[in-house]
């Protein structure tokens, strides 16, 4: 059965520097297993996967966030994605990032479909950190290039992205129900890993 979704891939997420620098498979931080990469943050946040508990909490995120947002089954058919994230702070889901692969003859591409943070958290890195656990599960999972779409005038959300190393190779002309333009960006995984 194939799980991925079709569709926009978005963007609202923060730019903050608030690091708590480290791996921890017990405590908070994030760990996987694989090529060893340096992983951070927010000291009061938990990068962890999603579960089917999370989904409620993840669907009002979304609704919070977008004007068209996603409906609760298609969350639900990516609940096993292993780049299916959420942001954690006490107990709270507070964002996620929702992210995938597709085999493509030895040259795996990964495609990071939505990240979002709460209005109310934004601000204190929890982007960077969900987008940087995607990237690195993905990685560890034989993704080399990741790609994603981004409204032309999603400002924090690009530049998130260019600072972790997405460069734009397109423009998809009215990508988006409501007519704006989205640019596609995408990063080298081992170029990316290689920059941390």
């Amino acid at each position: 059965m194939d799980r991925r979704l079709t569709g926009p891939s978005r963007g609202s997420i923060d730019d903050g520097d608030s690091w708590l620098t480290g791996l921890s498979p017990g405590g908070r931080g994030v760990y996987f297993s694989g090529p060893r990469i340096r992983l951070v943050t927010p000291v009061d946040v938990t990068v962890r996967p999603a579960e089917r508990a999370d989904l409620l909490a993840v669907v009002r995120i979304e609704r919070a966030c977008f004007a068209d947002p996603w409906p609760y089954d298609a969350f639900e058919r990516l609940v096993d994605e292993p780049a299916f994230l959420i942001a954690e702070r006490e107990g709270a889901v507070v964002g996620y990032v929702v992210a995938d692969r597709t085999p493509n003859h030895g040259r795996d591409i990964g495609h990071v479909k939505d990240l979002a943070v709460h209005p109310d958290a934004r601000g204190e890195g929890t982007g960077r950190a969900l987008l940087r656990s995607a990237l690195a599960r993905l990685r560890t999972l034989g993704v080399t290039v990741v790609r994603l779409e981004v409204r032309e005038s999603n400002a924090p959300a690009r530049s998130l992205y260019a600072g972790e190393g997405f460069q734009p190779i397109r423009r998809a002309s009215r990508y988006y129900r409501d007519g704006e333009d989205a640019l596609v960006l995408v990063v080298d995984l081992a170029e990316w890993a290689a920059g941390r």
